[in-house]
């Protein structure tokens, strides 16, 4: 019995799927359940998995671009007398759909964009063209939400089984900071501005396949606790290439961290539709005036992209006092975080 694979349907607004990655090779014997392609669209990447045991047949190599529906392999789900002619036929026709590679000397490589970093670049010019965007900056003294995770992490661990991070810390003032400065809450329809009541919060996280910006929700009601749950659980589904159109959507605010990557300062774009995103640079020992002391403290600095047709300067200065101000002294996020 054949069974054909296909490029499932993964929205209306999208028409077409690249091939990234095949599992096993033409002629493997497969069991039911094991993975068998990583699929890749314009917004989301995902995996297919054997619908049966069976001998593979791919039909279409990796890198290709193919519409919705297309046969991309099949699935020799009987006659065990077949496996050879089937793979010895689809090695055959897959050595040649695949170009040649390029000589060992070349100085260069061309290759086509993934659909996904084409709907990235996309995303990214538009944001330019179609906003007014304005990069604010401020830095924040980390000593304190430093030493109150070195006294719980512990305990914070074994009860919740995930680390307290800094990510956690930082929704939790940015909630807060919106709720004091709605303006950031808000986005230009046309003529006309839709006002957000609720806290969904935008996180960027860095994969090999690209930037992916799963959205938290409801945060004003969530635990520490429950934020860090969430990221480790949206970063291991970026990773794994199993994160849904539906884990990317609805954002009101977005939060990048750059620092991971040892950023210092950047002037972050904005994530379409949204008037706001905060960028996070790495930690650095930094003298600072303190109570008329030069002391050296833990310093970060922030940059508030916001879009100003909606949002003034005094209303991101603010922003970002606020956002100062609940890190500096975090008991009350972690009380609110309970």
């Amino acid at each position: 019995m054949l069974i054909d694979i296909t490029i499932p349907a993964a929205g209306e607004a999208i028409t077409s799927a690249n091939v990234a990655r095949w599992h096993h090779a033409s002629g493997d014997t497969l069991r039911k359940g094991e993975p068998l392609v990583t699929l890749e669209t314009d917004k989301v990447s995902n995996e297919l998995e054997a619908p049966a045991d069976g001998t593979l047949e791919i039909l279409i190599p990796e890198g290709r671009e193919v519409a919705i529906g297309t046969v991309i392999a099949r699935l020799h789900a009987s006659a065990a007398s077949q496996t050879s002619q089937t793979s010895q036929t689809s090695q055959t026709s897959q050595t040649s759909q695949i170009s040649p590679p390029p000589p060992p000397d070349a100085r260069s490589t061309r290759r086509k964009l993934s659909p996904l970093r084409r709907k990235i670049a996309t995303a990214l010019v538009n944001a330019q063209q179609t906003a007014a965007i304005l990069t604010t900056f401020n830095e924040v003294d980390m000593t304190a939400v430093m030493e109150l995770r070195q006294q719980v992490q512990e305990r914070f661990i074994s009860k919740h089984g995930v680390k307290l991070g800094f990510m956690s810390f930082f929704i939790k003032a940015v909630v807060h900071a919106l709720k004091q400065v709605p303006a950031l809450n808000a986005r230009i329809d046309g003529d006309e501005v839709i006002e957000n009541h609720y806290y969904d919060i935008g996180v960027a996280i860095s994969t090999d396949k690209g930037l992916f910006v799963p959205v938290l929700r409801d945060c004003d009601t969530k635990s520490l606790a429950s934020i860090e749950q969430d990221i480790v659980g949206y970063a291991e589904k970026s990773r794994t290439g199993k994160i849904t159109l539906e884990d990317l959507q609805g954002g009101v605010f977005t939060l990048s961290n750059g620092g991971v990557f040892g950023s210092l300062l950047s002037t972050p774009i904005l994530n379409p539709p949204q008037s706001g995103l905060l960028g996070m640079h790495t930690i650095q020992p930094r003298p600072v005036a303190l109570n008329g002391q030069v002391v050296i403290r833990p310093m970060m600095y922030l940059a508030l992209s916001y879009d100003h047709r909606l949002v003034d300067g005094r209303e991101a200065v603010s922003f970002l006092n606020h956002v100062k101000a609940s890190l500096e002294a975090p008991i009350g996020l972690m009380l609110d975080g309970l």
